[in-house]
C-alpha cells in the first residue's frame, strides 16, 4: 500500500490506503504536543490583526533579533525561513552537484531537496542492533570527498540523542575533511538548550543547526523555522530566498513564544512523563523501543506479530500511528508514536494491549 511520507495528515493517509476514516480519529503521526500554542497567542490575537495590512520585514523582524539574543550569537549569525523545510531548500541549493551524506533512516525532506538539485547521496545506515548508534568511525568513513554530513539531533524517527561531546568529535572530523555537518535541532528543545550545538559555533565554522519552532510551541500552521552558523554562511544561504518569506504573524508570535520558559518547562516535563510510561508499556509486552530522549519513540512488535496488520487495524479504530515504510532500514517493522495528552496516551495503550491479545 502507498503511503504519505510525512505525518500529521490522517485524512490523506486513509484515503491513500483505502480506508475509511472512523468518526473520532486520534493521531500519533506527528510530533507536535497536545498543549496547543503558549496562552499569549489567543490572548492577544486581537491585537495581531493589523499585522496583516502591512508587508512584514524581510529578514523576519522582531523574530530574528529574539532568536540571536535566545541564543546569545549576532544577529547576521541568524536567517529566517517559512519553516525549517524551507531551510533545507536553500542548503540543497548550497550543495548543488556535490555529494552528501545522509544518516538513515532520515526525514525524507532531506533526500528530496538534495536530489531536487542533483545532489548526490550517500548513506549511513543506522540499525537497531546497534541501537541507532552513530559512531565516529561511520562518519570517518563516509565523509571523505563530501561537501556535507546531515545529522538530525535527536534523531528522528528514533529519538536518539547524540551528546555535545560526541558531536564535538564529528565536528572536528569534518572540519579536518573540508565537509560542513548540518545539524537539525528540530526537537533539541524537549531536552532543553544545553542540549544544544549553537554555543560551540565559533570553535566550529563547518557547522550549520537548523532549528524549528513547529514543535516545542505547537504551531505547525504559522510555519517557522531558523538557521544559525557563521555570517558568511547565512549570507550565502539567505542570498536566494525569496522576499519576505517570513509572515509577520510568524515573526511577531516567533518573538514572543522564545520567551515563555515555564510553558517549555511544563511541555518537557509532560512528554518525558508520557515518553517513559509508554517505553515501560511496550517493554513489558515484548515489543523492541528506541532509547529516545524526546516527545517520541519508534517501537517493533514481536517477532510473531504482523506489522501490517497491526497498523491496518489500528487505522480500522480510529488510531494512527506514523509508518515507517518510507524510513529506509525501518521499512514498516517499527512504528513511531509522538506523544499526547495522558488520555490520548492511555487509549492508545488499551488499543494496542487488545490487538496483541487476540492477534
Amino acid at each position: 500500500m502507498e503511503l504519505p511520507n510525512h505525518g500529521a495528515n490522517p485524512l490523506r493517509l486513509y484515503k491513500q490506503a483505502g480506508i475509511s476514516p472512523p468518526e473520532q480519529i486520534l493521531d500519533f503521526s506527528e510530533n507536535v504536543h497536545p498543549f496547543g500554542p503558549p496562552a499569549f497567542l489567543k490572548d492577544q490575537w486581537s491585537e495581531m490583526y493589523p499585522l496583516i495590512g502591512s508587508y512584514p520585514d524581510p529578514d523576519g523582524e522582531p523574530f530574528r533579533s529574539s532568536a540571536a539574543s535566545f541564543h546569545h550569537v549576532g544577529v547576521d549569525q541568524i536567517a529566517v525561513g517559512n519553516g525549517a523545510a524551507e531551510v533545507f531548500t536553500w542548503l540543497a541549493r548550497r550543495y548543488r552537484n556535490q555529494q552528501i551524506v545522509l544518516i538513515e533512516p532520515a526525514f525524507s525532506e532531506y533526500r528530496q531537496t538534495l536530489e531536487a538539485e542533483n545532489v548526490e547521496v550517500k548513506a549511513i545506515q543506522l540499525q537497531s542492533k546497534t541501537d541507532w548508534t552513530l559512531t565516529l568511525e561511520n562518519v570517518r568513513n563516509a565523509i571523505p570527498g563530501c561537501a556535507a554530513i546531515y545529522i538530525c539531533n535527536p534523531h528522528n524517527p528514533t529519538g536518539v540523542f547524540i551528546h555535545i561531546e560526541m558531536l564535538q568529535h564529528i565536528a572536528k572530523t569534518c572540519l579536518d575533511h573540508g565537509c560542513e555537518l548540518v545539524l537539525d535541532e528540530a526537537f533539541i528543545d524537549f531536552i532543553g538548550e544545553e542540549a544544544s550545538f549553537i554555543p560551540f559555533l565559533n570553535r566550529f565554522p563547518n557547522v550549520i543547526v537548523v532549528r524549528s519552532m513547529t514543535k516545542m510551541y505547537a504551531i505547525p500552521g504559522l510555519r517557522l523555522g531558523y538557521v544559525v552558523s557563521q555570517k558568511e554562511t547565512i549570507k550565502q544561504l539567505k542570498s536566494g530566498a525569496a522576499h519576505w518569506n517570513v509572515n509577520a504573524l510568524s515573526a511577531t508570535i516567533g518573538a514572543d513564544c522564545l520567551k515563555q520558559s515555564d510553558y517549555r518547562e511544563k511541555v518537557i516535563k509532560a512528554a518525558t512523563d508520557e515518553r517513559e510510561k509508554m517505553q515501560r508499556f511496550l517493554t513489558m509486552h515484548h515489543c523492541e523501543t528506541t532509547k529516545s530522549a524526546v516527545n517520541f519513540m519508534s517501537f517493533k512488535l514481536p517477532k510473531s506479530k504482523n506489522a501490517t496488520a497491526f497498523f491496518t487495524d489500528l487505522l480500522k479504530k480510529g488510531i494512527v500511528l506514523r509508518h515507517t515504510e518510507s524510513f529506509q532500514g525501518m521499512d514498516g517493522q517499527w512504528f513511531r508514536i509522538g506523544m499526547k495528552s495522558s488520555d490520548y496516551m492511555e487509549k492508545l495503550r488499551e488499543a494496542i494491549s487488545e490487538w496483541l491479545e487476540v492477534s
